[in-house]
């Protein structure tokens, strides 16, 4: 961290995932504005969201594997070009299914970039090092996810929601430039050479037909369509741990989830990001809808979440450090849950300095105590050898928590396409669903206290370091080098 090396690795990183994070956050608030334009009810809209959840949740294993394979650096610089290229098509897309085929060919890219930025850290940086620059990595990545409201507000304002993925292109760029001429290559040379293409496409179906039964289920209400989805999605989950159970290249080694610590630390990530995500997507509506702020002032409303990451996250890693995550992980929650209850003073006529700021900036010190520690705990669980798998189970969690709570939501609060456009029948539909996250987070905080353990940090043992790279320690003797180890 102290060294130009390290810092170059970290601005590659936290760009790529920022441009990830931007984009999953920033499109929320273009929604009302694309429903004007391209037509569509509620249930087109989710999947306009949902659209490059659902591919970034299905395919993050895989994006991890094939960084542990191929090289965790030419997998990142990859998913960067292919995201630009999906972005592209989002903004030239005339209407909204092909807009959904384009964020679904976006998430696709995503999933590419996304795991390869937090394994690069891990196999780069080793100890408190490591858990500072997770903590920056996260704060810098928080900042771009809630900046991206505030972003978004201001070019839909000012010129069009196209601008919101156009955006997209020259961050990419810079992407592309710092991570090959800086970032150093790494690889899980142990990995087998074969990828588990069998593996991705059963769990691909488990979620798109939960995915899709929920939405229609919301929509429409239960009907054999929504049921029978379910139902496939149910049992194509069950089949995708069996064929990782069976297979002898998995891209989900079962067996990372051999440490309680590792187990534990995902269940708590699947609770409180399905209350983030729903929070975030709840919030930003009822400001537009029910409060009649305009899209630019309602992205800014969550620029003190911004703030508070950006300042606390770093430090708050390197506390948990010394100390351990589980008292992060469990008041955190707690924390955020606070700030939810006080949204629910947002509402027609709500004043934003006395109604709005406060609660967000309760939720927002809560995530600031949450994200860093939980990441951190993930990692440090793992075998250094298995960065590029822990890093994508923990991002496919996140990703599948926010897509299964967005699918949910409307048959969950009462949320429908009358109620969408009518801001009495919203303001409702939005009290119910912050209760609802905030009973979550609060057993978020319970299973916290359960199941994450204390400061049992993993350090990978001499015989587990496969890799050589210049940030993360000294050269590997000749006997022990690999092909390309003196590049990495």
């Amino acid at each position: 961290m102290g060294q130009a090396s390290g810092r170059w690795v970290l601005l590659a990183t936290v760009l790529g995932s920022g441009m990830a994070s931007l984009d999953a956050t920033v499109v929320t608030i273009a929604l009302p504005t694309i429903g004007k334009e391209l037509g569509g009810g509620l249930s087109a809209l989710q999947w306009v969201l949902n659209g490059y959840t659902l591919t970034l949740a299905a395919f993050l294993l895989l994006g991890g594997s094939l960084g542990d394979v191929f090289g965790r650096r030419r997998v990142f610089v990859l998913g960067s070009v292919g995201f630009a290229a999906a972005s592209l098509l989002c903004a030239v897309a005339p209407t909204a299914p092909l807009l959904v085929g384009a964020r679904l060919l976006q998430g696709v890219a995503g999933a590419l970039l996304t795991p390869g930025s937090l394994a690069i850290l891990s196999a780069s940086f080793t100890g408190a090092e490591r858990a500072a620059a997770i903590g920056a990595w996260s704060g810098f990545s928080g900042v771009a996810g809630a900046a991206g409201p505030f972003v978004g507000g201001y070019l839909i304002d000012a010129l069009s929601w196209r601008w919101i993925f156009l955006l997209n292109l020259p961050l990419a760029a810079a992407v592309v430039v710092v991570s090959l001429r800086h970032v150093p290559e790494s690889r899980d040379v142990g990995a087998p050479a074969r990828i588990d293409v069998l593996g991705a496409a059963v769990g691909a179906v488990a979620l798109g037909a939960l995915t899709y039964g929920l939405i229609d289920a919301g929509a429409r209400g239960l009907s054999p369509v929504s049921v029978s989805c379910l139902v496939l999605g149910l049992l194509a989950g069950l089949a995708f741990v069996e064929v990782e159970r069976r297979s002898s290249h998995p891209m989900l080694p079962l067996t990372v989830f051999s440490s309680a610590r590792f187990t534990g630390t995902n269940v708590v990530t699947l609770v409180v990001y399905a209350a983030i995500s729903t929070t975030f997507f709840l919030l930003v509506l009822q400001l537009q809808l029910v409060c009649g702020f305009s899209p630019m002032v309602s992205g800014a409303t969550l620029l003190p979440i911004t703030a508070l990451m950006l300042a606390g996250s770093a430090r708050v890693g390197a506390a948990a450090a010394r100390v351990g995550p589980r008292p992060f992980m469990t008041g955190g929650p707690l924390v955020s849950a606070c700030g939810l209850l006080l949204m629910l003073r947002i509402g027609p006529g709500a004043s934003w300095w006395t109604d709005v700021l406060p609660a967000v900036l309760v939720f927002g010190v809560g995530l600031t105590l949450t994200v860093a520690p939980l990441t951190a705990a993930v990692l440090m669980s793992a075998p250094a050898n298995h960065a590029g798998v822990a890093s994508g189970v923990n991002n496919a969690v996140a990703r599948t928590a926010g897509l299964l709570a967005i699918a949910v939501l409307p048959l969950a609060v009462g949320l429908g396409d009358e109620s969408y456009r009518d801001p009495v029948l919203f303001d409702d539909a939005f009290e119910r669903g912050v209760l609802l996250a905030a009973l979550v987070l609060v057993c978020g905080s319970a299973l916290s206290a359960l199941l994450v353990g204390g400061r049992e940090p993993h350090e990978p043992r001499p015989e587990e370091r496969r890799f050589s790279c210049q940030v993360d320690g000294p050269t590997l003797q000749p006997e022990e080098a690999t092909p390309g180890a003196d590049r990495a």
